[in-house]
Formats: structure tokens, sequence, C-alpha cells
């Protein structure tokens, strides 16, 4: 890959581009000088930059203006949000596309292990959630309106977040493992944190469309990531890196492993590809 330079660079958000810190706030949301630096000497050589995160489309727009993406005079920004689930441009955000499923049926299976549970589905195109009960501080982004979960899963969405805070992460591994979760796919965070999704549906579907719409391949893609919803962007990409930090699962998907994201692994990476002027 010697002579190989990525035309789009596809960016996580926590735990990539930001660093997670314990009963983390809004206030925590830094973008190092480094990283900043390395998006934008990949934007000056003509590469696409692409966020692409479970987070809510509401959640990632203020990433993208901290990092003054797109730039003066440039094309709106593609960002993959929910996982795949929804593409959109920004700004003026335009949703071009979103795949939805009916999750009451897992929700349920779920809830049937973890009754204590916290559910969660975004307000699309409001910002906040609809939860059955309110989420720890930090955790998700905008207005929570408290709804029952029948009323949450009443119809088809494109993302569920269920969260357990009396529960680890290797309990929702095992969850997903015994129930299969028919009709569904999910993913399992860091903590006992779920996302279920339309069956399919990953960052890398999300990103297929991003590619299609640009005329380019999976081959032409770097992806930078650390969680487990990660690992199909990481396998799709022409070059898939995982951060320092992430867990031997998510590493063994990716061609390479990169610095953590308190070493700013994804600058380590970007200027690997885009290097400083005089390196």
């Amino acid at each position: 890959m010697s002579d190989w330079q990525p035309k789009v660079v596809a960016l996580d958000i926590d735990g990539t581009l930001l660093a997670w810190v314990d009963g983390q706030t809004e206030d925590y949301e830094t973008i190092t000088p480094a990283v900043y630096d390395a998006v934008h000497r990949a934007l000056d050589a003509g590469a696409h930059i692409v966020l692409s995160s479970g987070r809510s489309p509401h959640g990632m727009t203020r990433i993208a203006d901290m990092l003054d993406v797109p730039r003066d005079g440039h094309d709106r920004l593609w960002i993959v949000a929910s996982n795949g689930a929804v593409v959109f441009r920004y700004p003026p955000m335009e949703v071009v596309h979103e795949e939805t499923f009916d999750a009451a049926p897992a929700v349920a299976a779920v809830l049937e292990h973890h009754p204590n549970a916290l559910v969660a589905v975004e307000e699309r195109g409001v910002g906040g959630y609809r939860v059955n009960r309110v989420f720890p501080e930090g955790e998700i982004s905008g207005e929570q309106i408290i709804t029952e979960v029948d009323d949450i899963v009443g119809e088809p969405v494109s993302r569920v977040i269920i969260r357990d805070p009396e529960a680890t992460a290797q309990d929702f591994v095992d969850l997903g493992a015994r129930l299969g979760l028919h009709g569904t796919d999910y993913v399992v965070g860091w903590t006992a944190w779920l996302d279920l999704s339309p069956v399919g549906v990953s960052k890398a579907s999300g990103l297929a469309h991003v590619c299609e719409a640009l005329g380019l391949e999976a081959s032409d893609v770097l992806a930078i990531g650390d969680g487990r919803n990660d690992i199909e962007m990481l396998r799709w990409s022409g070059r898939g890196v995982a951060m320092g930090q992430a867990v031997e699962e998510v590493k063994a998907a990716a061609d390479d492993v990169t610095a953590t994201v308190h070493d700013e692994g994804a600058a380590v990476e970007m200027s690997r590809w885009f290097p400083p002027v005089g390196a």
C-alpha cells in the first residue's frame, strides 16, 4: 500500500476523535489540535472526511462544527449516524438514507432478562430521546421525554438503545449470543449498552451508501474506530485501523492498531497518509 492514499477518511467519534471521561458531560467534548490539524491536512489533499458514529444525527453535527467541516466554499459533509441507519448531509441537515425496523420483539426479549434497563429512541428531526427512565448524565444528548416502552417502540425506528447501569458489557454480550435477537442486528458498547438496529445495517452499510454517491469504492476508505460497532466498518474498508484502547475483538477485525485516544491515535494514523509539511 506504499502508493495508496485514502480518498475517504471515516472517523468514529467517541473513543476515536474524543476521549471518554468518567462522568463526562458535553463540556468534555474536545478536539485536540493534533487531530484537528490531521483532519484538515486530509481535506487539503482532497480526501472526504466522513463522521461515522453510533450517535444520533443531532449528537454529531456539533462535532462537525468543532472540526470546522465542511470548510467555506466546500461541498456539504457526509455523516453516517445511528450505526449506519441514518446517512445525512450537513449543513443544513438533510437525511438522504434511513433504515427502520420493528424493534418491539427484541426490546421485549432483552427486558425479560433486564427488567430495570433503560430504553431510548431518538426523536428524529428534533433531537432528544424518548426514554422509559432518565439516562445517567452525559450518556445521551438532548431532552429526555419520559415515555412508556410500548409507545417508544410502537412504530418503526432506526435505532434503539438499551442500557442497564447494574449490568456489565459482558452480560450484554452473553445475552445477545443467547437470544439471537431475531429480526435485528445488535452491538454491545463499552458498558452494558446495547444498540439495536435493522438487520444488515452497520457503519459499513452506511459508508457504502456514501461511497456509491461519491463514485468511490471500499478500497478507497481509511476507517478508524475503537468500538464493537466499528468492526464491520474496519473489515469493509480498504484500511481499517483500531484505536489502541480497543478490546481485542475490535483489534482482530482491523488491518492495524494505532495509539490510544489519549495519545491521539487518530492523528497518528492520519499523519501516515497526510503528513505535516516538512515531515
